[in-house]
């Protein structure tokens, strides 16, 4: 499993948190940031960048590879995971 693994969170959304176990639970390795975190110019350039990935902006946004998971959906995760 090389592709790398970005999430896009919201620190408070229960799906977000739960896509996190999930990868922790299965040993994945990822990136996440949580957007609601972050202020100004750097939520900005964050907000951008997701749109680019999923129009609607809603979370989480999940990047496996050049796969886009939009929410918690373990059977697509598990998929694109290739587990």
């Amino acid at each position: 499993m090389s592709d790398l693994v970005k999430i896009y969170t919201l620190s408070t959304c229960s799906h977000c948190k739960a896509t996190k176990q999930f990868l922790d639970d299965c040993s994945i390795i990822f990136e996440f940031e949580d957007v609601d975190l972050l202020e100004g110019d750097e939520r900005k350039a964050i907000l951008e960048d997701i749109k680019k990935w999923n129009p609607k902006c809603s979370f989480p946004t999940i990047i496996i590879g050049e796969k886009v998971i939009v929410g918690f959906k373990e059977d697509e995760i598990r998929e694109a995971l290739g587990l």
